[in-house]
């Protein structure tokens, strides 16, 4: 079996402070920005990955929720419950240092994990956690 990631989504509230986040600090590209039913969704990426999109998306994007449930995702999303994506840096202590720098709320600072990578942590405006790993040479 031959598969590869396409698409991932990551739950937002306020789409034009998540693309200044994605587009302007991260430098992800946009390529698409659809509204339907009152909903909204921007596709950003990396230029390095044309084939792998990362679509910010209303915290419940299902025009048929009920309210009590579009309510208690919101509320999830506040509290920073929800996950998100890890990126791949070439040097995470820069990667840090540039987003810190523009005001992106710091989790952790880079470290070396047990695991092999050094890493940091931020939260995107709507509360996501974001981490940034860097393999370490061995």
């Amino acid at each position: 079996m031959d598969i590869s990631l396409s698409t991932c989504f990551i739950a937002v509230d306020d789409h034009d402070k998540a693309l200044a986040f994605y587009r302007d600090v991260l430098g992800l590209e946009v390529r698409n920005d659809v509204s339907f039913e009152g909903m909204r969704w921007v596709t950003v990426g990396a230029p390095s990955q044309p084939d792998v999109n990362i679509v910010l998306e209303p915290p419940l994007a299902d025009p048929n929720a009920s309210p009590a449930d579009r309510e208690a995702l919101t509320e999830l999303l506040a509290k920073g419950l929800l996950r998100a994506v890890i990126f791949t840096t070439g040097d995470c202590d820069a990667t840090f240092e540039r987003i810190r720098a523009a005001g992106g709320e710091v989790l952790q600072e880079p470290v070396d994990q047990p695991y092999g990578v050094r890493d940091c942590a931020f939260r995107d405006p709507s509360g996501n956690m974001l981490r940034f790993n860097q393999a370490r040479k061995q």
